[in-house]
Formats: structure tokens, C-alpha cells, sequence
């Protein structure tokens, strides 16, 4: 069994945010049926290299992008601007529980498929739209990127080397208004369900990137709202935390090759900081009244940190690691992303899965995160090929054979 067993998700999101949040569902037992493009499909099945190597050795039409997001699905294909795509998803909405999509403001209407053109045949339907700027106010016209968000939202604004360090505005490295926003959806879907099932009534959940990007300012904004307004707003700090010393990266003794090394330290409060400071041969350091406190460390932090950086710098990161590591101070080394998936606790956590696929055998991705002792995740291959499971879909949903309405499963190539 898994959590969300006979629940059906009509899934006609693409590219990542929308595909992150069905991807969940998916992994908690939801039937998630992913809608494509005839012939071309979700945009990310385009968006390589890498593409998983076709038995000739060239490209095939499986981009690792795609394969991250849509585990646990099926695919069928339907032209939504035709009347007959159009019917088909008012016919199969109308035996979901979910349907999440993320087209632009005011396009499902245009189709006739819009929350309240569907809930007159779907009272009890649970109806997720994802967009840049949501469904009202001056940007709500604009296509909204993950990129822009991050700028727009604060983000970069506090993400990047300091100013005086030669530093400039930084994106994270992964789209990150986009999984929260696909996180705070699945959340939302979830609520929403809940109340489906006390009332027979669903609803219409307003999902924007911006609004998840200014949530996602957390204590940063936090600050800022309740500083004095004389005051700057936050600022970048690289790898600096900006309300708690020493939680940062520091350079160590370099490798025996030579090559610089570094780790990180996250001191969370002033116990921990007495055992850091014993642990690197200055236990006098945690007794000092400019650095008792951690609100004393935070306003003492360009004397104490050159201290800290000279100590670190006399020994390696092993060393380092072993003793603080022993000592229950948090700290850690930077991994690659080959020392990632090679880590002995990120094996055993199973965070990486291998399936079955046409074109490899054991291919290796990422497994979901969730472990839950009842009601386990599923575990299932993207579907390798475009509408694969349309008559499959349709037989299972609407109890009928393939009706023309949309496109037969097709394969399509890597552009």
C-alpha cells in the first residue's frame, strides 16, 4: 500500500516546478498521468546534454533532465488547442482528484479547461495552478522563470561572494524557486484533499514562484522587516551565516598534492563553541568576553574569524574533521558530486536507485527522499517514451480504447 493509493492526478505541468510537485504525489502512490505535447512532449525532454546513449552510441530522446523529474508517472499526448484535446481533459478531469497545471494566466481558460469551467463537472476537484506571478496583480502577464525569480525575489541579493571581497549577485546552483514551489504545492494539494474529503468540495490553490521566493527569505527577511529602517538591507556574506560565528567555509592545510582544501563549520550555539574551540587547541577563545556569547561572536566576527582561518590553516581536513566530528561540533567537508553519490551514508540511505530501462539496464538515479514505515514510496521509471501509456490511460480512466482525441504514443529525438 502507499499513502496516496486511488488518488488520480492529471498532471499538465512541464518543465520543473509542476513536475516537482507530481513527482511527489507520484512517489506517495498517486496515479499521476502526465499530459504532453504530441511530438515534442515536456520541454525537458529536449534539454540535454546529457542524454542517456541510444544502442548505436548517439543521443537518444532520454535527457537526464526529464528522467529527474517524473519518476512514477505515465505519459499519454493530447493536443489541448484541438476540440478534441479539449474534451478528452474535460473528460478525464472530470474522474481526477487533482489536476495541477502551469500554463500562462488566463491560456486554460482560453481552452475552456479552467478551474471553474472544470469544477462545474468536478465539484470535489483539487485544481493547482503554477506560475511565475500567480493568477492576479501587475506581473501576473509576465512568464516567471526560476532565473528571474531568484533576482527578483531577494535572492541573489543575498547569495555571492561580499562586495569588498570582489564578490557580485549568484544564483544558486539548482533552481530552487522552483522545487519549492513544487514543494509548497504538493503541501498545498495535500491540504486541500484533506478538505475535499470533510466537504465533497475542492479548490483552486494559487501557486506563484514569487511568492515562494519571498517566503523563502525566511530569517533574512525576517530581519529586515524588523530592523531599524535606517539600516541597510541584508547583504551578501559568501559563506558566512549572517546571524551566527563561526558558521562558515574555511581554508585548511592543502592536500599532499598540494591543491587547497577546505570544510565548513556550523557552530549553533556557545556549548558548541567551547568544544570547537578545545577541539582546535583554544579553549581560552570560548572564555574571551568578546566571544562568549554567540550575539557577542556575531558583532566581534572580523576579529574572530582571521583567529579561527590561521588555527584551521596549520592542519588538514581529516584532522580536523576526526576531532570535531568527535566532539559532536557540525561541521563538514564540500563533496563533489561523485563523493556525493559515492558516500557510504548516502548509499546506505539508499538515495540512489537503479531501474530498468530499455536503452540501460540498472540505471542509476536519484531516489525519492521520503521514508515513511507503513506506507512506503514507489519507486517506478520515468516513461521513456512519449504517450506510452495513452490507451493504457484511457482504458483505465474513462473505459475506453483509444478514441482518436489525442495523439498515439510516438518516440521523439533529442534536438
Amino acid at each position: 500500500m502507499h499513502a496516496l493509493d486511488g488518488v488520480r492526478v492529471l498532471d499538465l505541468s512541464r518543465v520543473l516546478a509542476g513536475p516537482w510537485c507530481t513527482q511527489t504525489l507520484a512517489d506517495l502512490g498517486a496515479d499521476v498521468v502526465k499530459v504532453e505535447r504530441p511530438g515534442v512532449g515536456d520541454d525537458t525532454r529536449g534539454w540535454g546534454p546529457p542524454f542517456l546513449p541510444a544502442k548505436d552510441g548517439s543521443d537518444s530522446a532520454e535527457s537526464a533532465y526529464f528522467l529527474g523529474a517524473n519518476r512514477n508517472k505515465r505519459s499519454i499526448t493530447c493536443d489541448l488547442s484541438s476540440t478534441q484535446g479539449q474534451q478528452l481533459i474535460r473528460d478525464l478531469a472530470a474522474r481526477a482528484d487533482v489536476l495541477v497545471e502551469n500554463f500562462k494566466v488566463g491560456d486554460m481558460q482560453r481552452y475552456g479547461l479552467d478551474y471553474s469551467s472544470l469544477k462545474a463537472i468536478n465539484p470535489k476537484l483539487v485544481y493547482c495552478s503554477i506560475t511565475g506571478f500567480g493568477q492576479s496583480g501587475p506581473y501576473a502577464d509576465r512568464a516567471g522563470y526560476d532565473f528571474a525569480v531568484q533576482a527578483m525575489g531577494g535572492l541573489m541579493s543575498v547569495t555571492g561572494e561580499r562586495d569588498d571581497a570582489g564578490g557580485g549577485p549568484q544564483k544558486v546552483g539548482i533552481a530552487v524557486a522552483d522545487l519549492f514551489t513544487g514543494m509548497y504545492a504538493t503541501v498545498s494539494i495535500l491540504a486541500a484533499l484533506r478538505h475535499a474529503e470533510r466537504t465533497g468540495t475542492g479548490q483552486h490553490i494559487d501557486m506563484a514562484l514569487l511568492d515562494t521566493q519571498v517566503a523563502m527569505l525566511a530569517n533574512l527577511g525576517a530581519n529586515f522587516l524588523v530592523h531599524s529602517p535606517a539600516k541597510p538591507p541584508p547583504t551578501r556574506m559568501g559563506n558566512a551565516h549572517v546571524n551566527i560565528v563561526p558558521y562558515q567555509v574555511f581554508e585548511v592545510a592543502p592536500k599532499p598534492d598540494g591543491e587547497r582544501d577546505y570544510m565548513i563549520v556550523a557552530v549553533g550555539n556557545d556549548s558548541q563553541f567551547a568544544k570547537f574551540c578545545e577541539c582546535i587547541g583554544q579553549a581560552d577563545w570560548a572564555l574571551d568576553s568578546r566571544f562568549v556569547r554567540n550575539q557577542d561572536r556575531v558583532r566581534h566576527r572580523e576579529v574572530l574569524i582571521p583567529m579561527i582561518a590561521g588555527q584551521l590553516m596549520t592542519q588538514g581536513k581529516q584532522h580536523w574533521l576526526t576531532l570535531l566530528e568527535a566532539a559532536k561540533v557540525p561541521c563538514g567537508p564540500i563533496n563533489n558530486l561523485a563523493e556525493v553519490f559515492a558516500d557510504k551514508h548516502v548509499l546506505h540511505r539508499q538515495m540512489v536507485q537503479q531501474w530498468q530501462h530499455p536503452l540501460q539496464a540498472d540505471l542509476s538515479l536519484v531516489a525519492s527522499p521520503i521514508k515513511m514505515s507503513a506506507t512506503p514510496v514507489r519507486q517506478s521509471m520515468p516513461p521513456p517514451m512519449l504517450g506510452q501509456h495513452h490507451s493504457q490511460v484511457l482504458q483505465d480512466w474513462l473505459g475506453i480504447q483509444d478514441n482518436g482525441a489525442a495523439s498515439p504514443p510516438s518516440s521523439i529525438k533529442a534536438s
